[in-house]
């Protein structure tokens, strides 16, 4: 399953720089596919649905860090644990119940956003 941020966060950002997939973004901040990824233009995600690497998106949060459900992969394929849960010093990061992934449907995000595929 991906990983959620609670609004317990208090946007200390020691999780953003630990996301392998770029999928970590400042509150109110816009997203892309493409930012920390090897995404470039027409892409194909893990469900078979055409994405645009490039194009922006709205923020999923204007007042805490969030994270993006399609780039989100558990750090599966980099590291044994999900590094924003590792480093939050609140705890905030908590799996998403509303995302439950199987660890091959995560490694296949990895290899998509990774040019692995």
């Amino acid at each position: 399953m991906a990983i959620i941020i609670t609004d317990e966060c208090i946007n200390c950002g020691a999780c953003e720089p630990e996301c392998p997939n770029n999928a970590i973004y400042e509150g109110a901040m816009p997203w892309k596919y493409s930012d920390g990824t090897e995404l470039k233009g027409d892409f194909l995600n893990v469900d078979g649905e055409q994405h645009n690497a490039d194009e922006v998106h709205d923020a999923v949060s204007d007042e805490i860090y969030f994270i993006v459900t399609d780039k989100c992969t558990e750090c599966m394929g980099f590291h044994e644990e999900p590094q924003c849960a590792a480093v939050c010093p609140v705890d905030c990061c908590i799996p998403d119940e509303d995302h439950v992934e199987s660890e091959e449907r995560l490694l296949k995000k990895k290899a998509i956003m990774h040019g692995e595929d």
